[in-house]
């Protein structure tokens, strides 16, 4: 098989599913395993325990304790220790046992033992000491136990050795005490039994576990794939195929999932859900190729109209270059594509400018289109030659006998003679005017009049100022002094005219430059929320040369 097919089998959900049940039962089984293990050796272990000592119990029958000394000194070849001996061996081959001895240690330390009693079973391989025999205790273990024996601390030891040593396969050995008519113990009485039946019973358990372990995985493992490959491979391979197709072709297919995958589970549901989803996504696509083409006409007609706005104010400076008796510049930068802000200068006549700075409610096309509509009308009404107070009280009775939507603007209006420097002017609602007369800009707080649109019958006052060679007019809309950083601080109109008084005797558009980038620091990277239009005029006089 190729590496691609082996991954893809492994990637699959059914190999998935099996490889994780037969893990859980693999843990199952070890924890079981282990378990039982455990609880199988302990009940052997006490079984055997229990039969060394029953047999220890049995073993002390034949001898005679108060004549210890006396087989000690026989040699182990009087009648009396033959006919001891005899009957301890006889027992040692009846009850299945290995080893049944007898010895002594040596009370000044007990690293010495000697052997008076020694039986074997004949159907071990193993050898018995010969009477007398002398060796070193085995560890510190068996040290430890014979003293307790001796001392009286306990009535009975047990050894167990099952890890497999030199002399001996793995092993237990009950110890008992034997002890005189006086009370007094005079030797340890040992029954060493071997392990291996417990051992072989113990790996027959094992060999079953694992066996059944095996079987049960291969038929999980056939059983869970075939189940699987019913109710989840074969639905889960049609609903990626046509997920699939979908992706490339974006079209409904012609048969539903629904129809093919019968299931009531989950898979049934998913396959329910897809064929919603593409039902929808089919539904959206069509109607966004509509919206799509519906905002490209949108946007084509936007930006058509900021190129009608733009051109609708005067944006070719110097406007007038034969004139030198004035400067003026102004900028216009809408939130949206086109906005409700408006300038305005022209010449009324040889001897008079007319300047204007509104701000209509609102933003978008309604705003730009009422905007236009106003600055038509104003300047109308100024070049029939009418003052500042007559062009705003006229354009508002226009504005309102056609102002349905109730859209209202505010409007600063000058008119500069310029031979003289007589300015004259009227504020409809419209911010202050910053005025630079002799080395600083200063704001000018003139009367305010009712803004344009907002009520019919409306009359508004005028002013006159007197500019000198060397003044500057600067006019703006709230988007200068309202504009927002990210910390919703305003701008302010006090950091307008600290921007203004950074170099008061430039030129009317490095002026506006300054406060733009003003502005633009202090906004930083916060959304524009209203347009931003201002304008500067400087006064220069008559030129006498």
């Amino acid at each position: 098989m190729k590496s691609g097919g082996k991954k893809k089998i492994i990637h699959s959900v059914v190999f998935k599913s099996v490889f994780g049940i037969v893990l859980l039962l693999t843990a199952f089984s070890l924890v079981v395993g282990v378990i039982g293990f455990n609880s199988f050796t302990y009940a052997l272990l006490d079984t055997y325990s229990d039969d060394a000592f029953y047999t220890a119990d049995t073993a002390v029958t034949c001898i005679d304790i108060d004549r210890m000394d006396a087989y000690a000194e026989s040699g182990g070849k009087t009648d009396e220790y033959k006919e001891a001996w005899n009957k301890m061996e006889t027992l040692c081959n009846t009850s299945g046992v290995t080893f049944i001895y007898v010895i002594r240690p040596d009370l000044t330390d007990y690293k010495h033992i000697t052997f008076l009693f020694s039986t074997i079973n004949y159907n071990t391989d193993y050898s018995c000491y010969e009477f007398g025999y002398v060796r070193e205790t085995t560890n510190d273990e068996y040290r430890e136990k014979y003293k307790r024996l001796y001392s009286g601390e306990s009535e009975r030891e047990l050894v167990i050795r099952d890890k497999g040593y030199i002399e001996t396969d793995p092993h237990i050995t009950a110890m008992i005490p034997l002890k005189d008519s006086s009370g007094k113990t005079t030797a340890i009485l040992c029954v060493q039994r071997q392990m291996e039946t417990l051992t072989g019973v113990r790996n027959n358990y094992l060999y079953k576990i694992i066996g059944l372990l095996v079987i049960t995985a291969v038929l999980v493992i056939i059983g869970q794939s075939l189940y699987l490959n019913f109710v989840l491979l074969k639905p889960l391979s049609k609903i990626t195929k046509e997920t699939s197709r979908f992706s490339k072709e974006n079209t409904a297919g012609k048969t539903r999932l629904q129809e093919t995958i019968k299931n009531k589970d989950e898979i049934g549901g998913l396959a329910a859900s897809i064929d919603k989803m593409e039902e929808r996504i089919v539904r959206y696509v069509d109607d966004l190729t509509k919206i799509t083409a519906e905002k490209e006409r949108i946007s084509t007609e936007l930006a058509l109209a900021t190129k009608i706005q733009a051109n609708m104010l005067p944006n070719i400076f110097p406007p007038f270059p034969d004139r030198t008796e004035f400067d003026i510049y102004a900028s216009m930068d809408p939130a949206k594509e086109v906005g409700g802000d408006f300038y305005d200068f022209f010449l009324v006549d040889d001897d008079h400018l007319c300047v204007v700075m509104a701000d209509v409610s609102g933003k978008g096309i309604p705003a730009a289109l009422f905007m236009m509509a106003t600055k038509i009308i104003i300047a109308n009404y100024a070049k029939m030659g009418k003052s500042p107070s007559e062009i705003l009280t006229a354009a508002n009775s226009a504005i309102c006998s056609r102002n349905q939507e109730d859209m209202f603007v505010t409007v600063w209006l000058g008119i500069l003679e310029i031979s003289t420097g007589k300015l004259t002017a009227a504020n409809a609602g419209h911010e202050f005017p910053v005025l630079k007369q002799d080395k600083v800009f200063e704001l000018y707080k003139d009367k305010h009049g009712f803004v344009l649109g907002g009520m019919d019958g409306m009359r508004y006052k005028q002013y006159e100022m007197t500019l000198t060679p060397g003044s500057k007019l600067f006019l703006y809309t709230d988007g200068v002094p309202e504009a927002t950083n990210g910390e919703s601080q305003l701008f302010g109109t006090e950091r307008m005219i600290e921007a203004l008084n950074k170099q008061p005797d430039a030129e009317p558009k490095e002026i506006l430059q300054n406060v733009r980038r003003t502005v633009d620091g202090f906004v930083k990277e916060a959304e524009q929320f209203d347009d931003l239009t201002m304008l500067c005029l400087e006064y220069k006089g008559k030129d006498d040369r």
